[in-house]
């Protein structure tokens, strides 16, 4: 996943004018405040978040083309079926950096199908085949595939508590799901990739395969990458600041006005490449992406390390960046 993005983009102002209390509350005058109903925010259970991403690390390292990957793949489809999506998955053989064919499924699950109104959420549930940031030989590195507890099994930890909570209370607004496989195949750093754009290949083929029509074709994404980790520095990227500026502004307000200010920092968070750039740019849907990245620390010490595993996740990570999404999509985005 997530190499630096060297690509320039034009500078946007983030604006915001999202109010984070539990009214929906009007810009204009205290009288249509009055007018606008209560909006109730369901309750985010981090343990419950914390306990789909260790059952995904317990399948093991979810390398596309393994058995762990197929056991989690089918966990996964179970689960947000039994939690109450309309699941479908996407299959597809994308080529690798190497040419290796991967046998890929981006996991595909609605709420409120019939909605045309709607948001889509996005993660990516694979995680990656060797570790290239570890310390050592490239011989060594590349025989450890990384657990991604947080590389992966964070987002998809959250957005499964997040469906149980979409079923159980109605959000107003149709919510679809989307975990991306095949995110984190891209070449190591010391190798030159013989295909272009060979990072975040399940995101590319669904977002030319989205099968959204101009009724009901989402108008924000989502996508939560990294937010398991302890002490994060959530910033708004270059990427999320062209396309989705207002978007982002707004996520990033309610999030303050929560109180999590410290770590959901409204600065430029610089340029990666991640999911978000290939929705943004081959689907047409403004999405902005919340992930553990700023210029100056860069990713969080432990990606694509050995040491991307379970006991590196901090349940109230997890359960911080759950509430500023439920508020946000319950208070914000059904209007």
């Amino acid at each position: 996943m997530k190499k630096l993005f060297f690509v320039a983009l034009l500078s946007a102002g983030l604006t915001s004018c999202f109010d984070t209390q539990t009214a929906t509350v009007s810009k204009n005058t205290a009288k249509a405040a009055e007018q606008q109903p209560v909006v109730s925010v369901p309750v985010f259970n981090q343990d419950s978040a914390f306990y789909y991403v260790k059952k995904q690390c317990d399948f093991g390292p979810r390398v596309p083309n393994t058995a762990n990957h197929e056991e989690c793949l089918n966990f996964l489809a179970k689960e947000l079926t039994r939690l109450g999506g309309s699941v479908s998955l996407q299959k597809a053989d994308l080529r690798g950096y190497d040419g290796t064919i991967y046998k890929s499924t981006n996991i595909i699950a609605a709420f409120y199908p019939e909605r045309e109104n709607r948001v889509v959420l996005f993660s990516h549930w694979d995680s990656r085949p060797l570790s290239d940031q570890e310390d050592g030989t490239e011989k060594t590195a590349l025989k450890k595939p990384v657990m991604g507890a947080n590389d992966g099994a964070s987002g998809v930890g959250v957005l499964l508590e997040a469906a149980r909570n979409f079923a159980a209370n109605d959000p107003k607004i149709g919510v679809d799901i989307v975990l991306f496989d095949t995110e984190d195949c891209g070449a190591p750093r010391w190798k030159q990739s013989q295909v272009e754009n060979d990072w975040c290949l399940g995101s590319q083929y669904w977002s030319k395969n989205t099968g959204y029509t101009a009724a009901n074709k989402p108008k924000v994404g989502i996508l939560l990458d990294m937010v398991g980790g302890a002490n994060p520095s959530f910033c708004i990227d270059a990427v999320s600041g062209y396309y989705a500026p207002t978007f982002a502004g707004d996520f990033w307000k309610v999030a303050n006005g929560m109180g999590f200010g410290s770590f959901f920092k409204n600065v430029n968070g610089g340029q990666i490449v991640d999911d978000h750039y290939y929705v943004n740019t081959l689907a047409g849907i403004p999405t902005f992406d919340v992930i553990d990245f700023d210029t100056e620390r860069g990713f969080p010490e432990m990606w694509h390390t050995q040491h991307d595993d379970v006991e590196h996740i901090d349940r109230n990570t997890l359960g911080m960046v759950g509430r500023v999404l439920l508020r946000y999509i319950y208070t914000n985005c059904a209007k």
